[in-house]
């Protein structure tokens, strides 16, 4: 009985340490690998805040949201243009994490998006949306431009020509 009993302590033990694990979830299908990282917002505020000599264009989308989907190629094709120029382009997906297998990674996989694509996790979307941006809504799409000396906001959909100029404008403060 003894041995059952640590027999079940154990498994209980190591059943709760792998449920506590999702920083990333990694598909493999037909030799292409997809990483997805998964961030609250802790991981969201680090990405929201380097301080090195990259510019950083951050977009919050979603696989739902059509004005969100329409504009993805002008973030495509805004880091195929700038990856080589110091500027890093982040897709922040808000879809939801049960979707993820289902939805957004066929989505990444059918829209072949380059860029780093994160999944937002943290349920607390009233606390974290002030806090990347007091005039953001919640609405998305949304992004941020930013560098170690300038950063802006915009709640908006934004075609490519929209998108370099205000990528361009972050630079001139360079």
């Amino acid at each position: 009985m003894k041995q059952f009993i640590l027999f079940a302590f154990i498994f209980v033990l190591v059943s709760c340490k792998e449920a506590t694990k999702t920083e990333k979830t990694v598909i493999i299908e037909k030799s292409t690998e997809i990483t997805i990282e998964e961030i609250n917002y802790d991981g969201l505020e680090l990405l929201l805040n380097k301080q090195d000599d990259k510019t950083y264009v951050i977009n919050f989308w979603a696989t739902w949201c059509k004005p969100c989907v329409e504009e993805l190629p002008s973030f495509q094709q805004l880091y195929e243009n700038y990856k080589d120029k110091n500027v890093e382009v982040i897709l922040v997906s808000l879809d939801f994490k049960n979707q993820l297998e289902t939805r957004l990674i066929p989505f990444i996989k059918e829209h072949n998006l380059k860029p780093t694509v994160v999944l937002m996790v943290d349920p607390d979307q009233n606390t974290w949306i002030p806090k990347v941006n007091t005039e953001w809504s919640g609405a998305v799409p949304a992004t941020i431009i930013y560098n170690k000396n300038k950063r802006a906001f915009f709640e908006q959909s934004f075609t490519y020509k929209k998108l370099e100029t205000e990528l361009n404008n972050i630079f001139k403060t360079n």
